[in-house]
């Protein structure tokens, strides 16, 4: 058995849709590497803990995004995980806080920033997604 065959045959995903994924890896890499990392590098003062918290997980995304540029199709639950915690933010948090007049600024600029996700559906291979991670037979327990 090949290697692609084991990895669900990259052959599935065309060469534009592994573009489009690499070319959203390149977004993050690009955009987060101008917001996160001058603060990072520039830092005088301890964060809160949150703070703190969302600094590190912004730099790790960026990290796996630099391998997801070579590997788009392996490093796609990344993009899954960023799909997932920001629709669940979305919709838990800023739609009720938006339907009901309470959006405050911070709250806001946070939404604009994550509305970004808006984009993954349409980059995301679904295809490969469900024959990958939902059809395909689990690793074993035992």
């Amino acid at each position: 058995m090949t290697e692609d065959n084991k990895m669900g045959s990259a052959g599935e995903v065309s060469l534009l849709r592994l573009h489009l994924l690499r070319g959203f890896y390149l977004l993050v890499v690009v955009g987060l590497g101008l917001k996160v990392w001058p603060g990072v590098i520039n830092r005088s003062e301890s964060w809160e803990l949150m703070e703190g918290v969302v600094q590190c997980m912004l730099v790790a995304f960026w990290a796996l995004s630099i391998l997801g540029l070579r590997y788009p199709l392996q490093m796609l639950p990344v993009l899954l995980w960023e799909l997932a915690w920001k629709s669940v933010w979305l919709i838990i948090i800023v739609l009720p806080m938006w339907i009901s007049g309470q959006m405050d600024d911070s709250t806001t600029e946070t939404a604009i920033t994550c509305l970004w996700v808006v984009i993954l559906p349409f980059v995301i291979p679904w295809r490969f997604v469900f024959i990958n991670y939902v059809k395909k037979r689990g690793d074993r327990w035992s």
